[in-house]
């Protein structure tokens, strides 16, 4: 199952120094994780925002929202799911 997730995140200001740089880094070693994996397809910074469009090729509604609840900064996300199916137009139709 195809997903279309945005992401924007607003740390708190009084996140900041050893602590900022952990949960990034542990945030950055999580995805990086799920992307060698290939359930995380793909990271699209947004221009301008502190935010990402990501697709996510997995098995089960259950499985998204389990990563989703993984990420180190979920907490300091909203967060935007959109299922995609594939268009009949698209050169690469027999992708699942």
């Amino acid at each position: 199952m195809l997903f279309a997730v945005t992401m924007d995140v607003r740390l708190p200001d009084e996140l900041a120094g050893d602590a900022r740089a952990d949960l990034l880094a542990r945030e950055k070693a999580y995805s990086q994780d799920l992307q060698r994996a290939g359930e995380w397809v793909s990271i699209w910074r947004l221009a301008g925002r502190y935010a990402n469009l990501s697709i996510f090729d997995v098995p089960s509604n259950d499985r998204l929202h389990e990563i989703l609840w993984g990420l180190p900064l979920f907490p300091y996300m909203t967060i935007e799911i959109t299922a995609l199916a594939h268009h009949p137009s698209a050169l690469d139709e027999g992708r699942s």
